[in-house]
């Protein structure tokens, strides 16, 4: 069964109650109450999170989502309380430490797609829909929608794939008001980030949010619109019926299953360290989706 190459202790630290080690994050709770988020450098592959690291890995996916945060400020909050490193933490935690609201968090995916592509183009080449969602005839692998499409799926187990449902399904998991609400957020939080991404001459063809509650207000949690959580091409090579160039981490995965990795993905035997090519290749394509959308330099 996939999962941990090699699971971390997670840092002990006076104050902090470690609630779950994730893929990528740490969580932890204060004693406020509030949750510590703390993003690693680790990465995943083929439902493996794998031995190798991606130096400056977490504080690119925390320094992108607090600015993508910024830009989405008056469409839905956000849980992010504040950036401060608790005392006692390694000097480690900074950058890439959020301090948060404890949210009642909705246990979906919620998965807005303006391209065609991954999962949903598998099941469009078998039944023309994505989620249920019919469309059109003669699509290909990158294939702009007609218009962005909500696509569910329910949230996975670490080594699990998240699985896609139907809209319908959701709205029975969690009420048609409450489906409603996550519909239109998530659309309207992907059109926003759609058009400033294209304005730097990023095509995001997909992306997938996180939401909970706070009292009665919906708000959005975890990262947003980073290498790790959505599809960011390059829209100078954007070309419809190919593969298309990526900033996300693309070189491990194409290492991975290459013959000089000596892996076999059909196993259960775990992925090797990764080359220190292919990790600062992977490192440089996160600074440089992370350059190109805020327009500023990594440190």
């Amino acid at each position: 069964m996939p999962g941990f190459v090699v699971k971390p202790e997670p840092t002990e630290v006076p104050g902090l109650v470690h609630l779950h080690t994730g893929k990528v994050r740490e969580l932890y709770q204060n004693e406020a109450g509030d949750l510590v988020m703390v993003a690693s450098d680790r990465t995943s592959a083929f439902d493996w999170v794998i031995l190798s690291e991606i130096p400056d890995k977490g504080r690119i996916l925390t320094q992108l989502s607090l600015w993508w945060f910024d830009q989405l400020a008056d469409l839905v909050p956000n849980h992010v309380i504040s950036t401060d490193v608790p005392e006692g933490a390694p000097a480690d935690w900074a950058g890439r430490t959020l301090v948060c609201k404890s949210l009642t968090m909705l246990p979906v995916e919620c998965v807005a797609r303006g391209y065609l592509t991954g999962s949903g183009l598998l099941e469009y080449n078998a039944s023309r829909t994505v989620c249920g969602l019919a469309l059109p005839e003669g699509l290909v692998d990158g294939s702009e929608l007609p218009a962005p499409i909500f696509t569910p799926a329910t949230k996975a187990a670490v080594g699990d794939h998240d699985e896609n449902v139907s809209y319908e399904e959701v709205a029975r998991q969690v009420g048609a008001d409450t489906a409603a609400q996550l519909r239109q957020a998530t659309l309207a939080v992907y059109g926003r980030a759609r058009d400033i991404a294209r304005e730097r001459g990023i095509i995001l063809a997909d992306t997938k949010f996180e939401f909970g509650f706070d009292g009665d207000t919906l708000v959005i949690a975890d990262e947003v619109l980073t290498p790790d959580s959505s599809r960011f091409w390059p829209a100078a090579t954007w070309q419809p019926g190919r593969a298309q160039e990526s900033y996300d981490k693309q070189f491990v995965r194409d290492w991975l299953t290459s013959p000089e990795s000596g892996w076999d993905r059909t196993s259960e035997q775990p992925p090797p360290a990764l080359p220190d090519e292919i990790v600062e290749a992977t490192r440089a394509k996160y600074i440089e989706a992370y350059e190109k959308l805020t327009g500023q330099s990594w440190q």
